[in-house]
This record gives structure tokens, C-alpha cells and sequence, in this order.
């Protein structure tokens, strides 16, 4: 089952300058100037498992990853100012998800100043690159991934990075794409037999997706993207999205730090995660994410479900009890496999990971360290 969702100031200081914001990018490599970089960010010496000035009990260095508490990773940004009013902030919280002010100062501001490295580093790999080829390319985007279960709170973070990053000097064009627009149709997944695995990778066209990604990051200065109702539960054959020139995108989706496929002849050919800069994955413990998805279904089925062309209009007819155990079984028999089976093995392949506590709060910050 895909995630069910209703339907729906002051930039920030970096350290990318506004020539580089407006540029496209190539994918940053690990080269000697952005580790070293990284370590002073996160206040490592050059020592392997040395911490700096902080407490080992706030900073744990966990091969390859170096994981965080959130107070010590609050203090890793500057001074920046984010001004993202109540209101903006509201638009951009999913149904349930309680992102605070708080949250953005302590959690986002370090994160986006992070990526201001990362983008800074590609936009200077591509132009030394293309000097050494003797190449005078279009620039590409900086593509940001990011992954997680349903109900985790990932479309918050992808919107949050998207309102963030384009306040950037150079007010560069971010654009987010999820991934759902990439599901099959209904009548496609009853073809293939799919229609109770929506939202597992089979059921995503990923040879299309991969398509978008290639062509986006090729630098096509326009491609459509599919888009994926809600309401209707299916893909929307009158809309599309149109994505022309990002300096960023945003790929959002359950599944998008997958590995490429092994195909029956033995090869294996390029993954989505391929052609991403930067990704981010939303973790927490799956029994508060079920309670989450649980809790979320019973909110949707009082609000957004009651529209009369609403694919889950037919729930709001059942008494609650009887509406928690369908909700429970979808999670029980769909989701929660999903979860288990695809999303959360991907989990170490992202470049950060933040993970929840039980009320939602972001709690450690791990980031990848090679």
C-alpha cells in the first residue's frame, strides 16, 4: 500500500556562493578537500575515532558513520537565522507530524549548512573535471535523495529542505519529486498480480523512474513526471509535473536508495541512487511507526477520507474498532513487510540517516563518513 497523505523570509547564509547556487552539479566524490571539510563540521581531528572537543558520550563514531545526539549536532551550525514562519511551517508538516521551530534550528539549519559543503565540493569536482577533459558542458542538478517508511515523516523532511535550500543566496530552483508518481497504474498492478504489493519496488516503473533521474541529472532542460493522486489512489492520467533546470531536486520515495536489479542473465545495470549528491534516510523503531500509521489512518478516515471521490471514502462507513484492524492488517500484511524486507536494508546506504524517538522528535543525526 502507498503512503496515504491528504491532499494538499530570510534566506539562509551558506557557504556556496550565489555563481555556484545558480550552477548545476555533477555528484561530489569523497575528495581530500570535502573530507577534511566534514571533519571540521563535525569536530573530528584527523585521527580515526578521535572526537575533538566533544564528549564521546555525545558523538559516537560508528564505522562508516559518525552518529550524533541532537544537542552537539544543534551546535555544529553557525549562527544562521531561519526564518520559516508558523504558517509555512504548517503547510509543509504532514498530518500528524509535530516539526517545530525548534526542530529547524536544532535539526535542519546544521543539516542544510552541511549540504552547502556538498554542493560547493560537486559544483568545484565538475569544474575541475571538465578542465581537465578540456569539456564545456551545461551544469547539472544537485540531486538530493530522500528515503523512508510510510508515516516515518519523510515528505516533511523533503518539503522542509526544499522551503530551506531555495532561501539560499541565489534563491536557487529547487524542485521534489516523489517517487509515487512512478507506481503502476491500478489496472497495471491487477495485470501483473500486484494490486496487494503497492508500494513495494515491483510495482514502481522503475526503468522509467531511472529515466527521469538520468535525464534530469543529463541536464534535458525539461521532462515530465507522472503524477500520483491521493484521492483517487492511482495515477492521474490529466496531470503532469514538469521539471525544467533545477539547480536542486529533491527524489523522495520508500524506495529510492534501492540497489540496481540483478537481471535473470546475471548483469546488473544502474540504481536511481546512483545519480544521487546527497541522500537522507527517516528511521525510527517500526513498532512507533505503525502506531504512527496507525494513528495517522484514523485521523485521515475523519478528515480526507470523507470526500465523497476519495478512494477511502468506503472506511469511513466502519465503526472505529473495525477501522483500526483494517488499518492494522494493511500494516501488518503490506506495509510493515515493505518496511522490514526493502526499506530498512537500504538504510546504511545513505549519506545521513536521522532517527526518531517515540514522540517524533529527531534524536541522533548519523552521517557518513567515507
Amino acid at each position: 500500500m502507498v503512503e496515504q497523505r491528504p491532499a494538499t523570509g530570510e534566506p539562509v547564509r551558506g557557504e556556496i556562493s550565489s555563481s555556484h547556487t545558480r550552477s548545476r552539479h555533477v555528484a561530489a566524490r569523497s575528495s581530500p578537500r570535502l573530507l577534511d571539510q566534514r571533519k571540521v563540521f563535525l569536530g573530528l581531528t584527523a585521527e580515526p575515532d578521535a572526537l575533538g572537543d566533544f564528549d564521546r558520550n555525545e558523538m559516537i563514531v560508528a564505522r562508516p558513520f559518525v552518529v550524533v545526539r541532537r544537542g552537539t549536532w544543534s551546535s555544529l551550525a553557525d549562527a544562521t537565522q531561519i526564518d520559516v514562519d508558523e504558517t509555512t511551517l504548517d503547510r509543509l508538516r504532514g498530518l500528524g507530524d509535530p516539526t517545530s521551530q525548534e526542530d529547524v534550528a536544532e535539526v535542519y539549519r546544521p543539516l542544510t549548512q552541511l549540504l552547502h559543503l556538498y554542493m560547493a565540493n560537486a559544483c568545484q569536482l565538475r569544474d575541475d573535471s571538465n578542465d581537465f577533459l578540456r569539456l564545456k558542458v551545461r551544469p547539472t542538478p544537485f540531486v538530493i535523495g530522500v528515503a523512508g517508511s510510510v508515516a516515518v515523516g519523510k515528505s516533511t523532511t523533503s518539503r522542509l529542505l526544499q522551503e530551506l535550500l531555495r532561501r539560499a543566496p541565489g534563491s536557487p530552483r529547487v524542485d521534489l519529486v516523489t517517487t509515487d508518481g512512478f507506481l503502476y497504474s491500478n489496472d497495471e498492478l491487477e495485470r501483473r498480480g500486484l494490486a496487494d504489493r503497492k508500494g513495494f519496488p515491483e510495482s514502481y516503473n522503475r526503468r522509467e523512474l531511472l529515466k527521469f533521474v538520468v535525464d534530469v541529472k543529463s541536464g534535458v532542460p525539461r521532462v515530465e513526471v507522472p503524477v500520483y493522486s491521493h484521492l483517487i489512489y492511482d495515477i492521474d492520467p490529466t496531470q503532469t509535473i514538469v521539471v525544467e533546470s533545477p539547480d536542486i531536486l529533491i527524489v523522495e520515495g520508500l524506495n529510492v536508495l534501492q540497489p540496481a536489479r540483478i537481471e535473470a542473465d546475471g548483469t546488473s545495470g544502474p540504481a536511481v541512487s546512483d545519480f544521487f549528491d546527497f541522500s537522507v534516510f527517516v528511521d525510527a523503531d517500526q513498532t512507533d511507526i505503525k502506531r504512527w500509521f496507525l494513528e495517522r489512518f484514523m485521523a485521515l478516515r475523519d478528515t480526507a477520507f470523507q470526500d465523497e471521490r476519495s478512494y477511502f471514502k468506503q472506511f469511513t462507513t466502519l465503526g472505529e474498532q473495525e477501522a483500526w484492524d483494517v488499518a492494522s492488517n494493511v500494516w501488518d500484511t503490506i506495509n510493515g513487510p515493505n518496511l522490514r524486507f526493502n526499506i530498512a536494508p537500504t538504510r546504511d546506504r545513505a549519506t545521513a540517516i536521522f532517527h526518531k524517538g517515540p514522540d517524533h522528535s529527531i534524536e541522533t543525526i548519523a552521517i557518513r563518513k567515507v
